[in-house]
């Protein structure tokens, strides 16, 4: 890693850090950053977010001269009678009017800074929007110091399935995802396995790849949770089985849940002190089946909790659980993995043996298993085998220091 100091300007959608996993993730990067000397600016659109952060900040403007801004304005008035111009507007020219306007309100921000100030431009983004790198796709003069961060495939049918699908526009994104490929300087993945993935889909860009995994904080580390009030629903006296973060549509929690309920059936005793505990919203078409599922030791809580409060339930749980599609292959570096790791509590992964996750964790990690309905028994008897050596009053931890220093390698 080099020493030298670098002068950092980031373009970040969110600096909310209660907004998505993906945004913890950045401000994670941001602090670490930070924290190894460089000097970061960071420009976002957060205008209602006024939570003062540890580091400096700009808010990028809206300007109500904008066409897009008004057309925003249309689209979100529409939908309140059923009429969606977005899919109309996608199929046709790519993008959301929302896009459009983001995009120009960091270009118009990108024209006040001097690329001359600066030794990188970082652009960071969440869920599948991509705006600031479409900005500073469309700022030629700061491509030098382009470095792109990556976070998921793009556009949607480069995803794996069974994730992947044909959105309006999509040869609009790609046609747009091939010319960043082409002009960005480096091109950031947080996961060896999703740059891989990707350069299958934009070939011969191997030489820009840079791994920047998601980062573990000093503030994770030394969060303390005695000064945090636990939900009700939340005894650290039982064995806990947690799982922590939406329930997706192509990652079904069933198999788990009848592995446990199995490993009850197996175990009357148990009925008493485990528990199975759901954390965070799930897809509408899980819930009925969840609901057949469930019974008195599963606990299914969809209603918001603040980060500080998760991360302390995922330090003081049992064994911590990850769950992915069923599939042959997840790239994916989730961004709970730097939490679960400081929570120092068993990871039970349920998912294919092709992930990141499975890469981190090494192929002789003893909790994992497929998310099929081939795994249940086998699941079960790894529930159990976790409960009995709890029910002996022995130390369940994950233990991987190798994982926190992985976790916290920064280089640029």
């Amino acid at each position: 890693m080099s020493n030298q100091v670098k002068k950092i300007l980031m373009l970040i959608e969110s600096i909310n850090p209660n907004d998505s996993s993906g945004v913890k993730g950045r401000l994670a990067l941001i602090h670490n950053l930070i924290k190894i000397g460089h000097e970061v600016k960071v420009l976002h659109l957060d205008q209602n977010y006024t939570e003062q952060p540890s580091f400096k900040t700009e808010v990028v403007k809206r300007y109500k001269t904008s066409k897009y801004y008004w057309l925003s304005k249309l689209n979100t008035f529409l939908k309140k009678f059923g009429i969606k111009l977005n899919q109309r507007v996608e199929a046709k020219l790519g993008f959301s009017f929302s896009h459009f306007e983001d995009v120009n309100r960091f270009k118009k921000s990108l024209q006040q800074e001097h690329p001359e100030a600066y030794d990188i431009v970082l652009t960071c983004s969440k869920a599948a929007s991509f705006r600031p790198h479409k900005a500073v796709l469309e700022s030629p003069r700061w491509h030098s110091k382009w470095y792109a961060y990556i976070h998921d495939p793009y556009p949607m049918y480069a995803y794996p399935r069974p994730y992947d699908w044909a959105e309006p526009g999509s040869l609009q994104k790609r046609a747009f995802f091939l010319e960043l490929y082409a002009k960005a300087a480096k091109l950031v993945y947080p996961s060896e396995l999703l740059a891989q993935w990707m350069e299958s889909y934009y070939p011969n860009n191997e030489h820009k790849r840079l791994i920047i995994p998601h980062q573990i904080t000093t503030h994770l580390k030394t969060n303390n949770h005695n000064t945090i009030k636990l939900p009700s629903f939340f005894d650290e006296n039982n064995f806990n089985l947690l799982h922590a973060g939406s329930l997706m549509k192509q990652r079904p929690p069933f198999v788990l849940m009848k592995a446990f309920n199995k490993f009850l059936s197996n175990n009357s005793s148990a009925k008493e002190n485990a528990r199975l505990i759901f954390i965070g919203g799930a897809f509408e078409g899980h819930k009925n089946k969840m609901h057949v599922l469930k019974n008195d030791n599963i606990i299914n809580h969809d209603a918001y909790i603040q980060f500080n409060i998760v991360f302390q339930l995922q330090k003081l749980a049992s064994v911590n659980v990850v769950i992915e599609a069923d599939t042959w292959l997840s790239p994916f570096l989730p961004g709970k993995i730097p939490h679960l790791v400081v929570a120092n509590k068993p990871i039970l992964h349920i998912g294919p043996t092709t992930s990141e996750t499975m890469r981190l964790l090494g192929k002789n990690h003893e909790l994992h298993t497929p998310n099929n309905e081939k795994s249940i028994n086998c699941l079960a008897k790894k529930i159990e085998a976790m409960y009995k050596l709890w029910e002996t009053e022995q130390e369940l931890v994950l233990n991987r220091k190798d994982l926190e220093n992985y976790l916290m390698n920064l280089s640029l």
